[in-house]
């Protein structure tokens, strides 16, 4: 069972999401994130950010969790608002 952590975001900032697109595109995952994928919803608007990232096991999440929660706040998109767990309850590309 898949397990997905939801990160929310506030002062996120156009230029900050192209930054982090082009680190997460053209760079190594960080070392200890061993996420299958990870999605990132930008609203400039309110220059809010989700960030979700999927585990396939409970030890991955684990270990993920523990990366990410370590990570200098320069690292994040912005002021880290809430972190989530949730179980992938229905998951398809389509």
């Amino acid at each position: 069972m898949a397990l997905a952590r939801v990160v929310s975001f506030e002062d996120v900032s156009p230029d900050r999401i192209k930054q982090l697109k082009r680190d997460i595109t053209e760079g190594p995952p960080p070392e200890g994130l061993p996420a299958s994928e990870i999605l990132v919803l930008h609203d400039a608007d309110t220059r809010q950010a989700l960030v979700v990232l999927l585990f396939e096991t409970e030890q991955a999440y684990a270990q993920g969790d523990a990366t990410l929660s370590a990570m200098p706040a320069a690292d994040t998109p912005g002021r880290r608002a809430s972190v989530q767990r949730f179980t992938v309850a229905i998951r398809r590309t389509v």
